[in-house]
Protein backbone atom coordinates (compact mmCIF):
# COMPACT_ATOMS: atom_id res chain seq x y z
CA UNK A 1 0.00 0.00 0.00
CA UNK A 2 2.85 2.42 0.25
CA UNK A 3 3.87 2.26 -3.22
CA UNK A 4 0.37 3.26 -3.89
CA UNK A 5 0.40 6.23 -1.80
CA UNK A 6 3.73 7.00 -3.16
CA UNK A 7 2.19 6.71 -6.09
CA UNK A 8 -0.61 9.09 -5.56
CA UNK A 9 1.48 11.21 -3.95
CA UNK A 10 3.26 11.65 -6.98
CA UNK A 11 0.28 12.31 -9.22
CA UNK A 12 -0.99 15.11 -6.92
CA UNK A 13 2.23 16.51 -7.40
CA UNK A 14 2.64 16.50 -11.23
CA UNK A 15 -1.00 17.91 -11.23
CA UNK A 16 0.07 20.78 -8.75
CA UNK A 17 3.35 21.31 -10.81
CA UNK A 18 1.18 21.53 -13.78
CA UNK A 19 -1.62 23.67 -12.74
CA UNK A 20 1.39 26.15 -10.90
CA UNK A 21 3.19 26.24 -14.96
CA UNK A 22 0.48 27.15 -16.17
CA UNK A 23 -0.45 29.77 -13.61
CA UNK A 24 3.70 30.84 -14.11
CA UNK A 25 2.94 31.16 -18.16
CA UNK A 26 0.23 33.00 -17.46
CA UNK A 27 1.63 35.52 -15.02
CA UNK A 28 5.10 35.80 -17.35
CA UNK A 29 2.50 36.84 -20.32
CA UNK A 30 0.79 39.48 -18.47
CA UNK A 31 4.08 41.41 -16.49
CA UNK A 32 6.82 41.01 -19.02
CA UNK A 33 8.83 38.97 -16.56
CA UNK A 34 10.92 35.65 -18.47
CA UNK A 35 9.23 32.55 -16.40
CA UNK A 36 9.56 29.16 -17.22
CA UNK A 37 9.08 27.68 -20.60
CA UNK A 38 7.03 24.86 -21.07
CA UNK A 39 6.51 23.29 -24.85
CA UNK A 40 2.89 21.71 -25.91
CA UNK A 41 4.73 18.14 -25.61
CA UNK A 42 5.91 18.57 -22.28
CA UNK A 43 2.73 19.82 -21.30
CA UNK A 44 1.42 16.70 -22.30
CA UNK A 45 3.77 14.25 -21.34
CA UNK A 46 3.23 15.44 -17.51
CA UNK A 47 -0.58 14.68 -18.17
CA UNK A 48 0.50 11.30 -20.03
CA UNK A 49 2.45 10.90 -16.49
CA UNK A 50 -0.22 11.52 -14.21
CA UNK A 51 -2.73 9.04 -15.92
CA UNK A 52 0.05 6.54 -15.61
CA UNK A 53 0.96 6.96 -12.16
CA UNK A 54 -2.44 7.62 -10.51
CA UNK A 55 -3.38 6.16 -7.37
CA UNK A 56 -5.64 3.33 -8.74
CA UNK A 57 -7.49 3.32 -5.34
CA UNK A 58 -8.16 7.33 -6.15
CA UNK A 59 -7.68 8.50 -9.87
CA UNK A 60 -7.22 11.42 -10.99
CA UNK A 61 -10.75 13.47 -11.53
CA UNK A 62 -10.44 14.17 -15.18
CA UNK A 63 -11.86 17.62 -15.38
CA UNK A 64 -8.42 18.51 -13.46
CA UNK A 65 -6.80 17.05 -16.35
CA UNK A 66 -9.58 19.22 -18.95
CA UNK A 67 -8.49 22.54 -16.44
CA UNK A 68 -5.04 21.95 -16.64
CA UNK A 69 -5.54 21.73 -21.02
CA UNK A 70 -7.87 24.37 -20.89
CA UNK A 71 -4.73 26.62 -19.39
CA UNK A 72 -2.29 25.75 -21.25
CA UNK A 73 -4.21 26.46 -24.08
CA UNK A 74 -5.15 30.11 -23.27
CA UNK A 75 -1.87 30.22 -22.33
CA UNK A 76 -0.72 29.08 -25.87
CA UNK A 77 -3.06 31.37 -27.35
CA UNK A 78 -2.00 34.35 -25.43
CA UNK A 79 2.17 34.18 -26.51
CA UNK A 80 0.14 33.06 -30.20
CA UNK A 81 -1.58 36.96 -30.01
CA UNK A 82 1.44 38.30 -28.82
CA UNK A 83 3.58 37.13 -32.05
CA UNK A 84 1.34 37.98 -34.27
CA UNK A 85 0.83 41.65 -32.78
CA UNK A 86 4.64 41.87 -32.94
CA UNK A 87 4.27 41.20 -36.73
CA UNK A 88 1.58 43.63 -37.19
CA UNK A 89 3.19 46.31 -35.40
CA UNK A 90 6.67 45.52 -37.23
CA UNK A 91 4.65 45.38 -40.75
CA UNK A 92 3.37 48.99 -40.08
CA UNK A 93 6.37 50.18 -39.41
CA UNK A 94 7.94 49.05 -42.26
CA UNK A 95 5.29 50.82 -44.07
CA UNK A 96 5.44 53.80 -42.21
CA UNK A 97 8.93 54.22 -42.97
CA UNK A 98 8.28 53.51 -46.86
CA UNK A 99 5.98 56.14 -47.23
CA UNK A 100 8.62 58.48 -45.06
CA UNK A 101 11.36 57.42 -47.51
CA UNK A 102 9.09 58.63 -50.54
CA UNK A 103 8.84 61.94 -48.54
CA UNK A 104 12.83 62.31 -49.12
CA UNK A 105 13.73 65.40 -51.32
CA UNK A 106 10.02 66.53 -51.03
CA UNK A 107 8.91 69.89 -49.42
CA UNK A 108 6.94 69.65 -46.57
CA UNK A 109 4.43 71.67 -44.30
CA UNK A 110 4.89 70.69 -40.88
CA UNK A 111 3.43 71.99 -37.50
CA UNK A 112 6.70 73.19 -35.80
CA UNK A 113 7.98 76.20 -33.75
CA UNK A 114 12.06 76.36 -35.80
CA UNK A 115 13.06 77.05 -38.85
CA UNK A 116 15.78 77.53 -40.82
CA UNK A 117 17.16 80.94 -42.18
CA UNK A 118 19.74 81.62 -44.56
CA UNK A 119 21.57 85.15 -44.55
CA UNK A 120 19.58 87.98 -46.63
CA UNK A 121 16.61 85.47 -46.44
CA UNK A 122 13.52 85.37 -45.12
CA UNK A 123 11.32 82.92 -43.45
CA UNK A 124 7.76 82.47 -44.11
CA UNK A 125 5.19 80.52 -41.86
CA UNK A 126 1.08 80.12 -41.59
CA UNK A 127 -0.92 80.50 -38.26
CA UNK A 128 -3.79 78.39 -36.95
CA UNK A 129 -5.70 81.67 -35.20
CA UNK A 130 -8.95 81.02 -33.05
CA UNK A 131 -11.61 83.21 -33.61
CA UNK A 132 -10.88 85.17 -30.03
CA UNK A 133 -7.61 86.41 -31.17
CA UNK A 134 -7.16 90.24 -31.48
CA UNK A 135 -3.87 90.53 -31.54
CA UNK A 136 -0.75 87.95 -32.54
CA UNK A 137 2.51 88.51 -30.97
CA UNK A 138 5.54 86.49 -32.70
CA UNK A 139 8.68 86.58 -30.58
CA UNK A 140 11.92 84.97 -32.84
CA UNK A 141 14.74 83.97 -30.66
CA UNK A 142 18.09 82.10 -31.95
CA UNK A 143 19.80 78.99 -30.77
CA UNK A 144 21.37 80.71 -27.52
CA UNK A 145 17.82 81.56 -26.55
CA UNK A 146 18.38 85.14 -27.82
CA UNK A 147 15.54 87.19 -28.77
CA UNK A 148 16.46 88.51 -32.12
CA UNK A 149 13.04 89.70 -33.66
CA UNK A 150 9.47 90.75 -32.42
CA UNK A 151 6.27 91.71 -34.66
CA UNK A 152 3.00 91.50 -34.39
CA UNK A 153 0.59 89.59 -37.35
CA UNK A 154 -3.11 90.67 -37.64
CA UNK A 155 -5.65 87.91 -36.89
CA UNK A 156 -7.99 86.96 -39.60
CA UNK A 157 -11.78 88.48 -38.54
CA UNK A 158 -13.16 85.30 -37.13
CA UNK A 159 -10.41 83.03 -36.85
CA UNK A 160 -8.69 80.75 -38.96
CA UNK A 161 -5.38 80.41 -40.93
CA UNK A 162 -2.96 83.45 -41.30
CA UNK A 163 0.00 83.57 -42.97
CA UNK A 164 3.28 85.62 -41.85
CA UNK A 165 6.79 86.86 -42.73
CA UNK A 166 9.91 86.94 -41.17
CA UNK A 167 12.23 89.51 -43.14
CA UNK A 168 15.27 88.24 -41.83
CA UNK A 169 16.44 91.19 -39.82
CA UNK A 170 17.37 91.67 -36.05
CA UNK A 171 15.58 94.49 -34.01
CA UNK A 172 18.70 96.42 -35.10
CA UNK A 173 17.99 96.31 -38.93
CA UNK A 174 21.01 93.64 -39.19
CA UNK A 175 20.53 90.74 -41.26
CA UNK A 176 20.48 87.76 -39.12
CA UNK A 177 23.01 85.25 -39.67
CA UNK A 178 22.57 81.83 -41.35
CA UNK A 179 21.00 79.22 -38.62
CA UNK A 180 17.92 77.36 -37.09
CA UNK A 181 15.59 80.33 -35.57
CA UNK A 182 12.95 79.47 -32.45
CA UNK A 183 9.61 81.39 -33.22
CA UNK A 184 7.01 81.79 -30.06
CA UNK A 185 3.95 82.76 -31.02
CA UNK A 186 1.47 84.23 -28.59
CA UNK A 187 -2.48 84.83 -29.21
CA UNK A 188 -4.05 87.18 -26.86
CA UNK A 189 -7.62 88.30 -26.75
CA UNK A 190 -11.00 88.02 -24.59
CA UNK A 191 -9.08 87.82 -21.66
CA UNK A 192 -6.98 84.74 -22.72
CA UNK A 193 -3.72 84.21 -24.06
CA UNK A 194 -2.71 81.15 -26.32
CA UNK A 195 0.22 79.52 -27.51
CA UNK A 196 0.22 78.77 -31.09
CA UNK A 197 2.29 76.42 -33.31
CA UNK A 198 3.32 77.92 -36.16
CA UNK A 199 3.59 76.03 -39.20
CA UNK A 200 6.72 76.40 -41.60
CA UNK A 201 7.61 74.75 -45.31
CA UNK A 202 10.88 73.35 -45.46
CA UNK A 203 12.36 70.07 -47.24
CA UNK A 204 12.74 66.39 -46.78
CA UNK A 205 16.69 65.50 -46.07
CA UNK A 206 16.33 62.13 -44.44
CA UNK A 207 14.14 59.97 -42.35
CA UNK A 208 14.83 58.60 -38.68
CA UNK A 209 12.92 56.20 -36.59
CA UNK A 210 12.84 56.35 -32.36
CA UNK A 211 14.47 53.14 -30.80
CA UNK A 212 11.80 53.00 -27.80
CA UNK A 213 8.61 55.20 -28.97
CA UNK A 214 8.88 53.38 -32.86
CA UNK A 215 7.71 56.84 -33.97
CA UNK A 216 9.01 58.32 -37.48
CA UNK A 217 10.55 61.44 -37.88
CA UNK A 218 11.44 63.49 -41.10
CA UNK A 219 14.89 65.42 -40.90
CA UNK A 220 14.53 68.60 -43.01
CA UNK A 221 16.66 71.76 -42.95
CA UNK A 222 14.95 73.32 -40.27
CA UNK A 223 15.13 70.11 -37.81
CA UNK A 224 13.63 67.07 -37.15
CA UNK A 225 9.78 66.62 -36.71
CA UNK A 226 7.68 63.42 -36.36
CA UNK A 227 5.68 62.86 -39.30
CA UNK A 228 2.26 63.43 -37.76
CA UNK A 229 2.89 66.59 -37.81
CA UNK A 230 3.92 66.82 -41.46
CA UNK A 231 0.17 68.51 -42.71
CA UNK A 232 1.16 68.52 -46.38
CA UNK A 233 3.38 67.90 -49.25
CA UNK A 234 3.92 70.28 -51.92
Amino acid sequence: MSSVNSIGAYSQETQTAAANTASSLAASEATGVAGPQLSESDFLSLLVAQMQDQDPTQPSDPTAFVNQLASFSEVSGMDSMQTSMSNLTNSMLASQVASGTSLIGQQVIASTDSASLTTGGSVTGMLAVPSTATSVQVQVADANGNVVSNFSVTPPSGGGDATFSWNGLTTSGAPAPTGIYTFNVTAAGGGTSTTLTPMFASTVQSISVDPSSQTLSVNTDSGSVPLSSVVSVK
